[in-house]
């Protein structure tokens, strides 16, 4: 997709909604494209929880799918002032500390249900670093309820729990 079609909706889209974005940087992260936005009114495209924000990135999606005539929306990833990225670096963190306890108990572990973007983010952080090799991820459970669990990837024996979601771990307020 090119970069400036993007800016070409983009720019008149936040405009409609009356938002000032002073300027919009596009990066290709593998298979998503990265839209940042810098803007005086971060906090209003954000939205509440993060509301305005995923529905400026649906609509986005949306219009670029149906220009480009595309099967499925592209995977676009709108932030604005670095708020998605701080969402996706505490939720690594967190799939890091749930890491030490699987590790201590030999116990695997579900963290809160999120969304499919994050399940995403934790399923590759795991994979993907090497202090991490020794557990693995999947995701269980339907809809909303979906969740990650994290297990080691040989059992150190004894009969696994069933998953637990722990509560006040920090991604009660995920925005994706």
């Amino acid at each position: 997709m090119n970069h400036q079609a993007i800016k070409d909706i983009l720019q008149p889209l936040v405009a409609f909604f009356g938002f000032e974005v002073t300027d919009i940087r596009i990066t290709d992260e593998g298979d998503l494209m990265r839209v940042e936005m810098v803007s005086v009114h971060a906090s209003r495209i954000i939205g509440w929880h993060g509301e305005t924000l995923n529905a400026l990135q649906s609509l986005l999606k949306a219009i670029i799918r149906s220009k480009e005539n595309l099967e499925r929306s592209p995977f676009i990833v709108l932030d604005v002032d670095g708020y998605r990225r701080m969402q996706e670096d505490k939720v690594r963190r967190i799939a890091e500390q749930k890491a030490d306890f699987v590790r201590r108990t030999g116990n695997r572990i579900a963290l809160a249900p999120m969304s499919p973007y994050f399940r995403r983010i934790v399923h590759l952080h795991v994979a993907n670093t090497p202090a991490l090799g020794d557990l693995t991820t999947e995701s269980v459970g339907e809809g909303e309820y979906r969740q990650v669990v994290m297990r080691l990837k040989e059992a150190r024996g004894g009969e696994e729990l069933q998953p637990v979601i722990s509560q006040g771990d920090g991604l009660e307020n995920l925005d994706v």
